[in-house]
């Protein structure tokens, strides 16, 4: 029996993680759930953000299903940290895999298959910045370990799923130490796998290159600021991010979740789509050895998105609707 921590979250948090685990009851996995509390509510509840009873229970599960969590603003808590940086920090979660696929309507580049392989563990969002009188200064850290394990992963992705092409995206024109680092790492492990075709690419260009021509893309491996920049344009281009879903993985954890954010403003209201949140769910029963079930919830969600969607998709399903009707076609 695998064991997976469910943290639901802020604001639709619960929403779309309780519609993933309708569909999930409908598979029927052998999945043994833990539920645990995290974010802003849970502060104003418990005094901490995540509790350590909270990481006890992640760090002992084989898999983090996570909804989404409401940041409070820099003058309501001047010393909050993050706590999905936090969650990744202490699982050990280096790599963070962000697919773009077609699932129907309402795609705007029909049959795209996009891997997006972001740096999860260093770069500028795990490092400190200093304010002095003038301004504030940005530290950002790339190292040779960091850079070897992302892309080992993505390349080892690549073969596992039989993929064309990893493209490696950076600025290292510029940036030509901390980028040049991790473009010429990428080359020195893609060397150790000569049966994968590899590409690069400056990360603006790369930018445009997703709006004119997608499909020439297979996976993309780039760091962390860059991935989280780029993989919301990924998202634009399949339905927007009620449809991006993701996974984190280190050497003995993952966690998956939704792109997007808690969206506190619809909280509450039905409104928020579930899909992405299901198709993490389903990217968790891979990872746990479940591909057969996997499939069997991606093939619902196709099917469902066929029949009607949410109201950010064109459509005028609620929340709970949607699940229900993803839940009714799985078979």
């Amino acid at each position: 029996m695998k064991r997976v921590c469910v943290i639901p979250g802020d604001g639709i948090g619960p929403e779309v993680v309780a519609a993933a685990r309708r569909v999930l009851d409908a598979v029927a996995p052998p999945v043994d759930y833990t539920e645990a509390d995290a974010g802003l509510a849970c502060r104003k509840r418990t005094g901490h953000y995540l509790p350590q009873a909270t990481l006890d229970a992640a760090l002992g599960a084989d898999a983090v299903l996570f909804g989404a969590i409401t940041s409070p603003l820099a003058h309501e808590d001047p010393d909050y940290k993050s706590v999905i940086l936090r969650l990744r920090q202490a699982l050990d979660l280096y790599a963070n895999l962000r697919p773009a696929k077609d699932w129907g309507q309402p795609c705007l580049v029909p049959g795209l298959d996009l891997l997006l392989v972001r740096e999860n563990s260093e770069g500028m969002y795990n490092c400190p910045e200093e304010e002095d009188a003038e301004g504030v200064t940005t530290f950002r850290r790339i190292t040779k370990r960091g850079s070897s394990r992302v892309t080992s992963f993505a390349l080892d992705l690549a073969v596992r799923e039989k993929r064309r092409e990893v493209t490696v995206v950076h600025k290292a024109n510029v940036l030509r130490l901390s980028d040049g680092l991790f473009r010429r790492v990428f080359y020195e492990e893609a060397a150790k796998r000569a049966s994968i075709k590899t590409s690069e690419m400056l990360v603006d260009n790369c930018a445009l290159q997703l709006v004119r021509d997608p499909k020439r893309f297979d996976v993309i491996v780039t760091m962390n600021l860059y991935g989280d920049v780029l993989s919301d344009e990924c998202a634009g281009l399949v339905g927007g991010l009620g449809f991006a879903p993701s996974g984190s993985y280190g050497p003995k954890h993952a966690l998956f979740e939704p792109v997007h954010g808690s969206a506190p403003d619809i909280a509450g209201k039905g409104l928020a789509n579930p899909t992405a949140t299901i198709l993490s769910a389903a990217m968790m029963l891979r990872h746990l050895g479940l591909a057969r079930d996997a499939a069997r919830v991606e093939d619902a969600v196709r099917a469902a998105l066929a029949e009607g969607r949410t109201r950010d998709a064109g459509g005028t399903l609620s929340t709970d609707a949607f699940a229900d009707l993803v839940a009714a076609r799985v078979a």
